[in-house]
């Protein structure tokens, strides 16, 4: 059991939830790692509480809700720039095209070095 007042609990958590939103909006991936720590200490001291009124927590949850939706879009886009990374490797390795029957065809690449030696 703790004895912090409900009250600022909520509020150091309400604070770390529009840290976490302006990180999110940034880009900033350290300080989320960072506020996602601050935050699961928060909400374990807020869980330990004997009695706490659900209108305290009504502001907090629409926040977390609302993070919870910028996280997942922020770990889409993080999806997709691999997704195109690896299509770009891809095709750096070669080139595959169809035939007119419909076979599939490879052709490597050949890459040179970008340097030539001379004696």
């Amino acid at each position: 059991m703790t004895t912090e007042d409900p009250r600022d609990l909520i509020d150091e958590l309400d604070n770390a939830l529009d840290r976490e939103r302006n990180a999110l909006l940034q880009g900033d991936l350290e300080q989320i790692g960072e506020l996602m720590l601050a935050k699961e200490r928060l909400i374990e001291n807020i869980n330990a509480l004997q009695s706490i009124e659900q209108q305290q927590l009504a502001a907090v949850q629409k926040k977390v809700t609302r993070n919870q939706a910028l996280l997942a879009s922020a770990l889409d886009g993080i999806r997709a720039v691999a997704n195109r990374m690896a299509d770009l490797r891809r095709v750096r390795s070669g080139l595959e095209t169809y035939d007119h029957q419909g076979q599939k065809q490879s052709f490597g690449m050949q890459t040179r070095p970008n340097v030539e030696k001379r004696a």
